[in-house]
């Protein structure tokens, strides 16, 4: 009924964590642009959503914005950009 996934992300958290990963490189991004990405209120972004993604490690806020991390890259099957393979 809500969609929620094994992972525990509801559609909204999915749209925010590929908002950062596809449309801002994964990061930094502020809470408004953010917010104007995925067609939902600043306020609610951090009240609602961010809480939960930053608990369960997909996401970082640090003073420049929001920051997808390793795990969001996984979780969506996808390479980290500007990444260097490892030489060993």
């Amino acid at each position: 009924m809500l969609e929620i996934d094994q992972n525990g992300l509801d559609e909204m958290d999915k749209r925010i964590l590929e908002a950062i990963v596809l449309k801002f490189s994964g990061g930094p991004v502020g809470v408004n642009s953010l917010a104007i990405a995925v067609g939902e209120e600043p306020d609610t972004i951090e009240e609602v959503y961010e809480p939960y993604l930053i608990m369960e490690g997909y996401l970082n806020r640090t003073a420049q914005g929001r920051v997808a991390t390793e795990l969001t890259y996984k979780r969506f099957g996808l390479a980290k950009s500007g990444e260097q393979p490892a030489l060993f």
